[in-house]
């Protein structure tokens, strides 16, 4: 049985990122969709309704994936063709591609079209362990189209036994039609749809895509602020392709994460360090962009927690695949594998602000597991990157 903490203990940084505490011969008691007690087996309870025979196998808590948009509508394949002839991330946004094109695309679907695509994405994301998903919306760039997405996302949350949390990502590139006129789209973000989101309850997390070519670390500042004001608080798309000011901005606003971080340096560590906001790395991001790894690294030997998620989206991570992101932290990152499950798991948790209830197997925590094929240890895991070794997944009900 992996990842066995208590209950205080909601981030894992640094050298303690390498300890990942287990029990072998172990039992667990799910009751009510809670765990109930763990222990040797020797000290098993004598009858259960459901009894589970694990042996030979590991038993870890559900992956959280912090860092996901998979409400959108059609695909980017397209695009994939373009990257391979050559043309960067920038060049096919300038062409009309990128965020544009998804927003087209939604502003042609409906709520139910969304809500239908995703719910089978999310159902193929439960089968590789996940348990708990923060979805952004940030395709629809209009008011019409923002509040459908979210409206979809909170369908989802009352639908799904998954553990959702909704982020608001109006900021995420500015619309064709406000290209020129970045006051006018701040204003609609500002004045027209975060009081309807509120009225609604449609997000519990604001978000700003601050990079290059997208919203400069001030207009970020105070779209956050702006958010905090409705209570929403603030996590940031930074430092994908520049040093974009994103991460001491995120730190400013005690964003609860800052993810991407390709471009972090020891100015953005020291930010970081003693901060309350996880550093969120999306390897997936860069494998399938052929973008330089974030220097996980550098980030764990100074000290930082580190968190891992898919960034699963049609255009530059089209996957929901924990595992293998998982094994990219390994592999490209250079992280130990329990540092990548930690990452996956207790402090992934904590940047979607679930760890009370997910991320590891705590007395009172969510009976969210999965039981993975008999395998041969930990390590096996991240380095059988071409296998799904997901045997079982039970996710508690909300």
């Amino acid at each position: 049985m992996v990842g066995i903490r208590d209950a205080n203990v909601e981030v894992v940084k640094g050298s303690d990122m390498k300890t990942l505490p287990t029990l072998e011969d172990a039992y667990l008691l799910i009751e009510n969709g809670l765990i109930k007690s763990f222990g040797p087996d020797a000290e098993a309870p004598e009858r259960a309704d459901e009894i589970i025979d694990a042996t030979g196998r590991f038993v870890f808590p559900c992956w959280c994936d912090s860092h996901t948009h998979v409400v959108y509508a059609g695909s980017r394949e397209k695009e994939f063709v373009d990257k391979i002839n050559g043309l960067s991330y920038e060049e096919i946004a300038r062409r009309g591609g990128g965020i544009v094109n998804s927003a087209l695309r939604l502003a042609n679907a409906t709520e139910q079209e969304l809500f239908d695509a995703a719910w089978m994405r999310l159902e193929e994301m439960e089968k590789f362990g996940t348990g708990a998903v923060e979805i952004k919306s940030g395709y629809g760039l209009s008011f019409e189209g923002e509040l459908k997405m979210l409206r979809a996302i909170k369908k989802l949350k009352e639908k799904s036994k998954i553990v959702i949390k909704s982020n608001f990502l109006g900021a995420h590139a500015y619309p064709t039609e406000f290209k020129q006129n970045h006051e006018g789209y701040i204003d609609l973000l500002i004045n027209g749809m975060l009081p309807q989101i509120a009225d609604e309850g449609l997000a519990d997390f604001i978000d700003v895509f601050c990079d290059r070519g997208f919203f400069s670390a001030d207009e970020t500042d105070r779209i956050l602020q702006a958010g905090a004001k409705y209570g929403l608080r603030p996590k940031i798309h930074a430092n994908e392709l520049d040093y974009s000011g994103g991460i001491e901005i995120g730190v400013k606003n005690h964003a609860l994460s800052v993810d991407h971080l390709e471009f972090t340096g020891d100015e953005q560590i020291a930010a970081l360090r003693n901060s309350g906001t996880m550093p969120t790395l999306l390897p997936s991001t860069a494998f399938f962009l052929g973008l330089h790894y974030p220097p996980a690294r550098k980030m764990i030997d100074a000290g930082l927690p580190v968190a891992i998620a898919t960034d699963y989206n049609p255009g530059s991570s089209p996957s929901g695949n924990m595992p293998f992101v998982v094994s990219l932290a390994c592999i490209k990152l250079k992280m130990l594998p329990e540092e990548a499950l930690n990452a996956a798991t207790i402090n992934s948790a904590y940047a979607m602000d679930v760890v009370k209830q997910m991320g590891s197997i705590t007395v009172g925590k969510k009976g969210s597991v999965f039981v993975s094929k008999p395998i041969s240890s930990l390590a096996f895991l991240p380095y059988s990157f071409g296998s799904n070794i997901v045997e079982r997944v039970i996710i508690a009900n909300n």
